[in-house]
């Protein structure tokens, strides 16, 4: 019999409804406590789960303790505060991504969770896409040598398209606009999940990455209500990675007809690769030897694969490793604070 797991989730917006259902779905594990400084918004989240316990803050929480995990979804900005806490209580912590806003406070945390001996997970959830793991299988194996380039891109759509919601009325939305409300814009948002899927893929550390950010003028006077517009919409990145490999990523919300795409194009010496997720579906194709000289590409049948979900519960219960983790999650965001950087540096205006 599955070892039992109590689960407190922190934060009841957004990405919560995914994994109230996600690990409800898993057996032996009890959705048991819910915190949220919101009340309406706590007790509608906690009714339509069946969570009977809630909780108007963490501290409060933390005094009850009755819980043995964490699934940390509150905004970027709330991950350090809320997650220091629960390691120190000795608390397995899945958080959100990014792990913080700032490399200093991801290193802090990481090296928390290895003091407290807890599983503490970071939610790359795009580590779920069974054709990117296919692919990191092949590029370890060695199926096409040693990487040389690579393409990258995450490409959404939700401020040209209102398939997800009026992105200007709804405050879901709006706070990943606005840096007073925590935001690190797409490259804190989405700019993460596809540095992971690139270098993950290529078993490759970044060994330097240069980085342009762009802001748009979406509302009069640049806001909507309390929600200043300032957090960057586009990001375009060169990296080169620690074996010499170069390549280019980009993110961006205003890539017109693409609700949430993920590309990679991964080419080495011996051949290449070709990862995508759009709309839901994940797809790998190669191009190898024998069919190499003529150019021909092959779809590769992808198995599926465990959610993030499934592997932090299988972590905890000791059936697997805790992988990605809070040192993974630190690493991006230490790519991610240098990708800002060098955007500050070569954000010049040249002459027309």
């Amino acid at each position: 019999m599955a070892k039992p797991v109590r689960l407190l989730i922190l934060g009841t917006g957004g990405m919560a409804a995914n994994h109230a259902e996600a690990f409800a779905a898993i057996p032996g594990v009890t959705l048991v406590a819910g915190v949220d400084t919101r009340p309406a918004q706590l007790a509608a989240f906690c009714d339509r789960f069946a969570i009977p316990n809630r909780f108007a803050n963490l501290d409060a929480a933390l005094a009850w303790g009755e819980f043995d995990a964490v699934t940390n979804v509150t905004p970027d900005a709330a991950h350090h505060a809320t997650t220091l806490p629960l390691l120190a209580a000795g608390k397995h912590v899945l958080c959100e991504k990014p792990l913080a806003t700032n490399a200093a406070h991801a290193a802090e945390m990481a090296t928390a969770a290895t003091s407290a001996g807890v599983i503490a997970m970071v939610n790359l959830s795009y580590r779920n896409v069974p054709a990117l793991q296919k692919a990191a299988e092949m590029v370890a194996a060695g199926a096409i040598g040693t990487v040389r380039h690579f393409e990258a891109s995450y490409l959404q759509s939700w401020l040209t398209q209102p398939a997800w919601g009026a992105w200007n009325e709804q405050p879901q939305w709006l706070w990943r606009l606005s840096t007073a409300h925590g935001s690190k814009g797409v490259l804190g948002d989405v700019g993460i999940h596809i540095l992971d899927f690139a270098t993950f893929a290529a078993g490759l550390d970044v060994a330097d990455i240069s980085c342009r950010l762009v802001t748009f003028d979406k509302a009069p006077s640049g806001r909507v209500g309390e929600y200043v517009l300032d957090a960057n919409d586009s990001a375009t990145m060169q990296l080169r990675l620690t074996n010499g490999a170069l390549g280019t990523i980009a993110a961006t919300r205003f890539a017109t007809g693409h609700l949430n795409d993920l590309r990679l194009r991964l080419y080495g010496d011996k051949g290449g690769i070709e990862v995508s997720f759009e709309r839901g579906i994940s797809r790998l194709s190669a191009c190898l030897p024998p069919a190499l000289e003529a150019a021909e590409w092959s779809e590769i049948p992808c198995p599926p694969v465990p959610t993030i979900y499934d592997r932090f519960i299988a972590a905890i219960r000791g059936e697997g490793p805790a992988i990605p983790d809070f040192a993974r999650a630190a690493r991006l965001q230490t790519l991610l604070d240098s990708a800002e950087d060098s955007a500050a540096r070569q954000a010049l205006s040249l002459p027309v």
